[in-house]
């Protein structure tokens, strides 16, 4: 009798999130079996990186569960896996081209296969190393890959959860307006080649200026961040931000902020689950944060923000009956 009252199936919902987190960060807290009182991460978190990944795949689960249930997201179900076959392969193209170049992963123990030696350092690929996946530079751990897969998910689906139902309300159906599908979708707008490359000079100064002697001069991970997802996303941005449902963009990017201040800044980088080549960074770093560079930081906004906007974009062209190439590059 209760179910047929608004009030009390949001307080189920919002205990349900609750719930889900609560249990998942307890789960990936209790990974740290004893504290870390020297430089030496190995032994402190048994499979800690593996165990970890609870924090993305148990909302995912729930998520998935409604998503399935729901028989009148036919049409955001297509949107959403079109989206994912672009954002995945992104993701493991960072870890297969340059995961061993940004990263680093000094505890050997965290994960399920021998990826790296006792100092840290890449290993090539062996028969030891069946769970680690080769890369450029010698082998990545396998959750590097489950992690890419499980985090694009959980990011679009939270979004599509509270676009479509939490925050319903506010919910933007202007991809059914035929004059948004008329213009090309990726706009080659020359102000996002020159922010990229504003950005990309104040990298090199914050490199030149933080980054310490002898730290290299070539800020690889800004420059990454900066060509592979802010300067395509402004492309792209235009025509998504009439579609954007941005209170349910708020929720997202918070509980994604959430996760991740527990995740990498209180777990992953103190107890050596994977950690950053400082030579490739800016120099910029939150020390309070175990000295967590500028650019991770950036991270966790440019994911939620390049997965929401390429998600818009895909329900545009859906929306607009025309093939991919037209539909993106306009006709000729």
């Amino acid at each position: 009798m209760l179910e047929r009252f608004p009030r009390f199936r949001a307080f189920r919902n919002f205990t349900t999130i609750a719930a889900v987190l609560a249990a998942s960060v307890i789960y990936a807290v209790r990974s740290v079996v004893q504290p870390l009182e020297s430089g030496d991460p190995t032994g402190s978190s048994p499979l800690g990186y593996t165990k970890s990944l609870v924090l993305f795949l148990a909302p995912l689960a729930a998520l998935t569960w409604w998503f399935a249930q729901h028989r009148e997201t036919t049409y955001q179900k297509r949107a959403f896996w079109r989206s994912i076959a672009i954002l995945v392969p992104l993701g493991f193209a960072l870890d297969l081209l340059f995961a061993n170049t940004f990263f680093r992963f000094p505890n050997h123990g965290a994960v399920l296969g021998e990826c790296t030696s006792p100092a840290g350092e890449p290993l090539a690929w062996s028969a030891a190393s069946l769970l680690c996946i080769p890369a450029r530079g010698g082998v990545v751990p396998v959750e590097e890959f489950v992690f890419y897969l499980s985090g694009f998910m959980v990011v679009l689906l939270a979004y599509i959860w509270a676009d479509e139902y939490w925050l319903e309300r506010y919910n933007l159906r202007d991809y059914e307006n035929p004059a948004l599908t008329e213009e090309r979708l990726v706009r080659l707008q020359p102000s996002a080649l020159i922010l990229g490359v504003a950005l990309t000079l104040l990298a090199f100064v914050a490199k030149w200026w933080f980054g310490g002697e002898g730290a290299g001069a070539f800020p690889g991970y800004a420059i990454f961040l900066i060509f592979f997802s802010i300067v395509p996303t402004a492309w792209l941005f235009p025509a998504a931000r009439p579609c954007i449902n941005w209170r349910a963009f708020s929720f997202t990017f918070f509980l994604i902020l959430l996760v991740s201040l527990v995740w990498e800044a209180t777990l992953a980088l103190p107890y050596g689950w994977w950690g950053y080549r400082e030579d490739q960074m800016m120099g910029i770093a939150v020390e309070a944060w175990f000295d967590l560079p500028l650019e991770a930081v950036v991270v966790w906004f440019a994911v939620t923000f390049t997965t929401v906007v390429i998600f818009e974009v895909v329900k545009l062209w859906q929306a607009s009956g025309k093939s991919a190439k037209r539909a993106f590059l306009g006709r000729r």
